[in-house]
């Protein structure tokens, strides 16, 4: 990195920190603190809603993603159109209706006060790891391209998103989300621009995505049945729209972005500009990862994408072995570049692919003599791919802008992970079993404490986290385990009257623990998990309050029926 680049990145993250605290100072009252005093435009919620999922995993996974296996992975949001509207329909006008300022305090008008505990402390395990690995994922690529220190990285990540979400609360987090927003769509489209200027004279996008089929990275739907597949229109509208219900709709980190709006209709039109712009970003961002592919179909292109891989290597027994490896890799790459100039053809095309499938086993050959150089290296280089074009190709200045995309991401969405982490702990366990009286700003400042104890857990969840298959899946992957229960809970909620509280909390349990044996067995892919974790607590609930109907209503009597 150069001067430029540093002076670029910094004033970018400044200028969020510093602007973030200056326009939220002086928040007096829980209301403005955690709601963002009910008036935020649909534009912002939109946006905030956006950006609160699209964390820095989603710039530096997804590229890698499309790269390696092209654009199927879109199918996991098919589901998310839809999921808005049921949302928009039933859970956003009962939240407003009971001024709720967490989701899981309705769970407590409908049951009881355990439910809405083990609802609320499902949320805090899964979003509490998760803001972990949002912090982790770009410290840990960064560290190993530009050799910053992990442990410095993550601690800077955080220390920065702590600054101003303590300061501001959950208007901080909306108000800093817009600039961050404009600064990942600028960088983002800048460098897609870019990568086309790159390709050889007469390769235009037309000829690019030519290319890019021929080796198979342009199929966007499958229609398979295959459990094996995980990426499939099927997993895409079932176990995707059962994923996007739970996260939107009962995740504090998206409810609270949009329990701030002005009205019913603000929150509303905020989700639906979500769901209409969310589907289309992420094939915009699979094909920047697409057009980096061809990129490197006429530029050479390292064995493995991961800098401490090679590092690795070099000082092993298993140097000359790795070096036969890159030869043939460069071979093939220069026959591939003679192949693709020569145009795509009926003809050319099967040799194309067997060129790729002989390049990809090189590639698993040279992973084994990474893994037994050093066993504690990353061979999965997928989460590197896009970093490493930026670092190699991008002009001084665009460097340090397009690293400003990547922690203004990581930023957006951990600061909402910390306020909504926080706002679950003071309002639904905190203040709910405070016996006497406090002031507004007694929780207002058990709020800031919260999330600053969340913020310094996040960082070290960070410190201690690994690398795993792919950086963007592991978040949805624990995602996965919790929210099927969870929305089982909330549609046992809205839709299941006669069903109460004691058949409702040991399903949850009892569900919970079957969806981990499941996920740890790997019995279904983990988009499954989220439909199976639904249907089981709504079944075992049902089956419980049939049986022992007469037991849980004596027990139920007090139930308030808010909501009916």
């Amino acid at each position: 990195m150069q001067t430029l680049d540093w002076i670029v990145l910094s004033i970018t993250l400044l200028f969020i920190v510093l602007y973030g605290t200056w326009k939220t100072r002086g928040s007096k009252d829980v209301e403005q603190y955690i709601k963002g005093g009910n008036d935020t435009k649909w534009w912002t919620i939109g946006l905030s809603v956006m950006a609160t999922q699209a964390s820095a995993i989603t710039f530096l996974s997804t590229p890698g993603q499309a790269f390696h296996s092209g654009m199927g992975f879109v199918q996991f949001y098919f589901g998310l159109p839809l999921a808005m509207v049921i949302i928009c329909l039933v859970f956003i006008p009962i939240y407003h209706k009971l001024n709720v300022y967490t989701a899981y305090e309705y769970l407590e008008s409908r049951f009881d006060l355990k439910t809405r505990t083990l609802a609320a402390i499902l949320f805090l395990i899964q979003r509490g790891l998760a803001a972990g690995i949002t912090i982790f994922a770009p410290a840990i690529i960064l560290s190993a391209v530009l050799g910053w220190d992990l442990v410095f990285l993550n601690i800077i990540i955080g220390v920065l998103v702590i600054i101003y979400t303590v300061s501001g609360g959950t208007k901080a987090v909306s108000v800093t989300q817009k600039q961050q927003m404009a600064i990942i769509f600028s960088g983002m489209f800048i460098a897609f621009y870019l990568i086309l200027q790159y390709l050889p004279d007469g390769i235009t996008f037309g000829k690019a995505l030519e290319i890019a089929g021929a080796s198979n990275k342009m199929k966007v739907l499958d229609f398979s049945w295959d459990l094996n597949n995980r990426y499939t229109v099927w997993t895409g509208f079932l176990g995707g729209t059962f994923l996007m219900l739970s996260y939107f709709g009962t995740d504090q980190s998206q409810v609270q972005r949009y329990l701030s709006g002005k009205s019913v209709r603000e929150s509303q039109l905020g989700l639906i500009f979500n769901g209409l712009l969310k589907v289309p970003m992420q094939f915009f961002i699979l094909l920047v990862g697409v057009m980096v592919f061809v990129f490197y179909q006429f530029n050479a292109s390292p064995l493995n994408f991961n800098p401490k891989a090679k590092e690795a290597v070099i000082s092993s027994q298993y140097v000359d072995q790795y070096k036969v490896l890159e030869d043939r890799h460069r071979a093939i790459e220069a026959e591939r570049k003679t192949l693709i100039l020569s145009g795509i053809t009926e003809e050319n095309t099967p040799k194309l692919q067997a060129l790729n499938e002989e390049d990809l086993k090189i590639k698993e050959e040279a992973k084994v003599i990474i893994k037994e150089s050093n066993d504690k290296v990353e061979t999965n280089d997928k989460d590197y791919v896009f970093i490493h074009f930026i670092l190699n190709n991008l002009p001084k200045g665009l460097i340090g802008l397009l690293l400003a995309v990547i922690l203004s991401a990581a930023m957006s969405s951990t600061a909402s992970e910390l306020n909504a982490l926080a706002s679950t702990t003071a309002i639904d366990l905190y203040k709910r079993n405070v016996k006497e009286e406090k002031s507004d700003q007694h929780y207002v400042n058990m709020s800031k404490w919260f999330t600053l104890g969340w913020g310094i857990l996040a960082i070290l969840v960070a410190c201690v986290a690994n690398l795993f298959d792919n950086l963007i899946q592991l978040v949805n992957i624990i995602g996965s385990i919790f929210y099927g229960n969870v929305l089982g809970i909330f549609l046992l909620a809205f839709f299941f009257k006669f069903v109460r509280s004691n058949a409702v909390f040991i399903g949850a349990i009892i569900t919970q623990l079957i969806i981990i044996i499941v996920w740890y067995l790997d019995w279904l892919p983990y988009l499954w998990l989220n439909a199976l974790g639904c249907g089981l607590v709504i079944a075992i609930a049902i089956i419980l309050q049939g049986i022992n109907g007469d037991d849980f209503e004596r027990a139920d009597l007090n139930v308030d029926e808010i909501g009916e």
